[in-house]
C-alpha cells in the first residue's frame, strides 16, 4: 500500500457538531459495499503498487466527497452547502493527483436548479475551508504543487467545475474563478448556455461567439478545458477554437454504447490530434458495451482499450468520476439537474447498485491491477494513469 501523510482529520472536526452545523449520518468511506478486488498474484500486486508509487498517478475527474447514509436526505445536506471530503477513503485510492469536481451543479444553497454563480462560489470556499484546516490533501494550483505532493505524501487537490453555466455572459468571471484556485472547467454540461450546447440538446449550433470569446480566455489564463458533457459540435469547436489542448475528462466511446453521454469517434479523434486526452469514466450505467452490458471494471476497460487503439496509447487517461456512498441514489435524487434521462437517451440497460470494481476513488488501484494482469508494459501504464495528463498540463497551465 502507498503510504500517506495522514493524521486522521475528518471534516470540519475543527466545528461543533450540531451547534456550529447540521451533523448526517454519512456513507462508509471504507467497504461500503463488496467491491471485487482484480485478482493478480503476489509478485504482480508488488509490481501495481511500484508503479503507483514511482510515477505521479493522476485521476481526471472525481468528486471525492461523501453521501449521507440516507441519500434521500441529500437535498438537504446540499443545502447547508458542507461537503465532507472522503479523506479516509482516499488513502486506499493510490492518487497523487486528484481533480475534484465538487458538486457543482448540484449546489442548492440559493436555487432549485443549481449552476448558479452565487451557489458555485460558495461551494469552492467552504470546501477549501475544510481542506486549509488539514494537511494531507492540498490544494493544487501549480505544476510543482502537484509533484510536491507526490514527495510529501500528500494529495494535491485541483477544483474543477463541469460546466461553465455561471459565468453567464461575465467573461471576468473566469478570472475570478481561477484566482479562487478553478483550474478545469467544462463547456457546457447537459443544457445549452451562453457558451454552446451540452449533451442533452437535440440541435447543437456549436461554440457561440461568447463562447469563443471564453475559450480563448481560458487559453490565456491557463485554465484547462473539458468538453465531456458539451454536444458534439459544441466539442469539435473547441477543439479548433483552442490554442491548447482540450481535455475530455470523464467519458468512453459511443461505438461501443449508443449514448449521448459517451463520445463518437470523430469527437475522440480530433481531441488527439489537438495533443489532448480522454479520461474513461465509470460512474454508474454510464460506460457500458455490448459485451459487457451490466456495468462493471470490464465495461470501463473496453472502452479504455477502444480509444487507446483508437487513437494511441499517449491519448487516455482515466477520469472515473465516482464518490463515496450511494452514487446510483444521487442519479435518480438529481435526475433533473443532471439530465440522466437524456444522457442514456433510449438504450435500455440493467441498472446496476454500482460498478463493482470502481465503486469509489479508493478503488482505483484495480485500474493499474487490470493493466498489469492484461499484459501492458509499465511504460504505458505510466502514460495512462497520469503521464499523458502531466504532459497536457505542461502545455495548459501557467507556470
Amino acid at each position: 500500500m502507498k503510504q500517506y501523510r495522514y493524521s486522521g482529520y475528518r471534516s470540519f472536526q475543527y466545528l461543533e457538531p450540531g451547534v456550529d452545523y447540521k451533523a448526517f449520518r454519512l456513507a462508509k468511506e471504507l467497504d461500503r459495499v463488496p467491491s471485487t478486488v482484480v485478482p493478480v498474484t503476489p509478485e504482480e500486486e508488488a509490481r501495481v503498487w511500484r508503479l503507483l508509487q514511482e510515477n505521479l498517478v493522476i485521476d481526471l475527474h472525481e468528486h471525492a466527497f461523501v453521501v449521507p447514509d440516507d441519500v434521500g436526505e441529500i437535498f438537504e445536506y446540499r443545502r447547508w452547502g458542507r461537503d465532507w471530503t472522503g479523506y479516509e477513503g482516499l488513502t486506499r485510492s493510490g492518487i497523487d493527483v486528484v481533480f475534484d469536481n465538487m458538486m457543482d451543479g448540484t449546489a442548492l444553497v440559493t436555487s432549485r436548479n443549481g449552476w448558479k454563480w452565487d451557489d458555485v462560489v460558495y461551494d469552492i470556499g467552504m470546501r477549501l475551508s475544510d481542506i486549509h484546516h488539514q494537511d494531507f490533501l492540498v490544494p493544487g494550483l501549480t505544476l510543482e504543487d502537484l509533484t510536491q505532493a507526490k514527495k510529501k505524501g500528500q494529495i494535491a487537490f485541483v477544483i474543477s467545475l463541469e460546466s461553465a453555466t455561471m459565468i453567464e455572459n461575465e467573461l471576468d468571471r473566469l478570472d475570478i474563478l481561477y484566482g479562487l484556485g478553478v483550474r478545469c472547467i467544462g463547456i457546457a454540461y447537459s443544457e445549452a448556455n451562453s457558451l454552446g450546447a451540452g449533451l442533452r440538446e437535440a440541435r447543437d449550433g456549436g461554440l457561440t461567439q461568447f463562447g469563443r470569446e471564453a475559450v480563448r480566455r481560458m487559453n490565456q489564463l491557463g485554465l484547462a478545458i473539458d468538453v465531456s458533457h458539451s454536444g458534439d459540435q459544441t466539442a469539435l469547436d473547441t477543439v479548433e477554437v483552442s490554442e491548447k489542448p482540450v481535455f475530455i475528462t470523464h467519458a468512453g466511446a459511443r461505438a461501443l454504447w449508443n449514448s449521448n453521454r459517451l463520445k463518437p469517434d470523430d469527437v475522440i479523434k480530433a481531441v488527439a490530434q489537438k495533443g489532448g486526452v480522454i479520461g474513461i469514466e465509470a460512474a454508474p450505467n454510464t460506460t457500458l458495451t455490448h459485451n459487457h452490458p451490466r456495468h462493471s471494471l470490464e465495461s470501463v476497460m473496453e472502452h479504455f482499450e477502444y480509444c487507446a487503439n483508437l487513437v494511441g496509447i499517449d491519448h487516455v487517461a482515466f477520469g472515473p468520476d465516482t464518490m463515496f456512498g450511494d452514487h446510483v441514489g444521487l442519479h435518480h435524487a438529481f435526475a433533473a439537474q443532471l439530465s440522466i434521462g437524456s444522457a442514456h437517451g433510449s438504450v435500455s440497460f440493467e441498472e446496476v447498485p454500482y460498478v463493482d470494481g470502481l465503486e469509489n476513488p479508493g478503488d482505483f488501484p484495480n485500474i493499474v491491477r487490470w493493466l498489469v494482469k492484461h499484459g501492458y508494459k509499465d511504460e504505458e501504464i505510466a502514460k495512462a494513469i497520469g503521464g499523458n495528463v502531466w504532459r497536457v498540463l505542461q502545455e495548459v497551465w501557467y507556470r
